[in-house]
């Protein structure tokens, strides 16, 4: 596969364009053209479920991390009853290294619900949610304007575009838990209960928010809409890598010189967007490790990064995964043990506890990483910890307890050394 070129690459979901969360900004720039037309352009869009079978085309994987066809989804919602339907936007963004959702949120929001109102005139969809954490106040206050200046303009609302459809759109926030960005306890939060995750089946599109069909995307997922309904399904796909194609926002942090978000095609080299794009490591230090989407994604050792592209078919050459692109930069000095025990700890905390393996397991790793990190570890306790990985991954309602187990998988066997110097270090001196 050849390499995108992004160094030429014209943003589409944040471009360079002062002003563009004021709604009249937005118009000017084309903004709600695309919804308009799904609404009005009976030759192009003759029934909603053109608008899907387009998006379906596109193959806007899903970029909250589990990478899914969003179009695909979309057709999973049964034939409309006349009841009320539900479309969940998940803006929780509590993974750590993630943080990509707030640039849109902050400077283009109207991308965001444009999309989403599309996606609701798609699915029939009578009612959308955006689910914000708690955390993002600022974040809150900026969409909740937003939406109200759509309202107001008569893109949210009833008989819009003078049809009988209404569509009405909330801000709900949440409240500082990360279980509540798994779809169904988000589901459970925005219905006033606590954030556990559902058993599945049935799924949200048959059985979801208040036991109606729901469907739920990403933030950033949505934001990829309008653009794909204005120019077309080969245009999305001809932007970056082929089987997963299209903008991603990279969110890219740690120990490199410029962290940030970039707006760049999907398939860019990760040395590429390590050295050139966020500038190198800082004080010119070597590049040691890389977790590539978000702390839940097995962490990469420099040795196996030449070659290796952003995107889901490349990673998984060498055992790791997209995720949400939150690139975490790790340099030379870094102690992988103290990594590796930061993120256990997370885990652990954010349990919510309906599942033996994960409320259990997650503490038993914490606890005993905790021993290795203070020199009190033995060798033994490694594989103690490979074990207790095998017991934890595939065993719960949802993927935390997955996400607490790969890291500390490929940590120790991408880092083994590091840690068995430790375990030694501390036999050593009770011998």
């Amino acid at each position: 596969m050849s390499t995108p070129d992004w160094r030429n690459f014209e943003p589409v979901l944040i471009p360079d364009i002062a002003d563009l969360d004021q709604i009249d900004v937005y118009e000017k720039h084309g903004g709600y053209n695309a919804l308009r037309s799904v609404f009005e352009d009976k030759d192009k869009w003759p029934e909603p479920k053109s608008v899907t079978n387009e998006v379906k085309a596109a193959n806007i994987r899903g970029r909250g991390g589990a990478g899914f066809n969003a179009g695909l989804k979309w057709s999973f919602m049964p034939p409309s009853d006349g009841g009320p339907r539900y479309l969940a936007c998940n803006g929780d963004e509590s993974e750590p290294g993630t943080f990509k959702d707030r640039k849109i949120f902050e400077y283009n929001p109207h991308l965001f619900i444009e999309g989403a109102l599309i996606a609701a005139y798609a699915m029939d969809v009578t009612t959308i949610y955006v689910y914000i954490r708690g955390e993002y106040k600022a974040y809150i206050d900026m969409m909740g304007k937003a939406i109200q200046d759509a309202y107001d303009k008569g893109y949210i609302g009833e008989n819009l575009f003078g049809t009988d459809r209404k569509i009405d759109f909330y801000v709900y926030s949440g409240a500082g838990a990360y279980i509540c960005g798994e779809e169904t306890a988000m589901l459970e939060s925005l219905e006033g209960k606590r954030g556990y995750p559902r058993t599945k089946p049935p799924f949200p599109a048959q059985k979801g928010l208040w036991g109606r069909p729901t469907t739920i995307n990403n933030i950033e997922t949505l934001a990829h809409v309008p653009g794909v309904i204005n120019n077309g399904a080969d245009w999305f796909k001809n932007i970056g890598a082929e089987n997963h194609p299209g903008p991603v926002l990279y969110g890219i942090s740690g120990h490199v010189n410029r962290p940030g978000v970039y707006e760049l095609p999907s398939g860019v080299p990760v040395l590429e967007l390590i050295h050139e794009v966020a500038g190198g490591i800082r004080n010119d230090k070597k590049l040691k490790a890389v977790i590539p989407g978000g702390s839940s994604t097995p962490v990469l050792r420099a040795d196996q990064l030449d070659g290796i592209t952003m995107d889901a078919d490349s990673l998984r050459t060498v055992g790791s995964m997209m995720g949400t692109a939150g690139m975490v930069v790790m340099d030379e000095d870094t102690d992988m043990v103290d990594v590796l025990w930061r993120i256990a700890h997370f885990y652990h905390h954010e349990s919510c506890g309906q599942c033996t393996p994960c409320r259990e397991g997650t503490g038993w790793l914490e606890k005993i990483l905790l021993k290795i990190k203070n020199g009190e570890g033995e060798v033994k306790d490694l594989d103690l910890l490979l074990d207790l990985t095998t017991q934890m991954e595939g065993r719960t309602i949802c993927a935390l307890a997955d996400a607490a187990a790969w890291p500390v998988r490929h940590t120790i066997n991408r880092f083994r050394d590091e840690f068995e110097a430790r375990c030694k270090k501390s036999v050593h001196a009770l011998a």
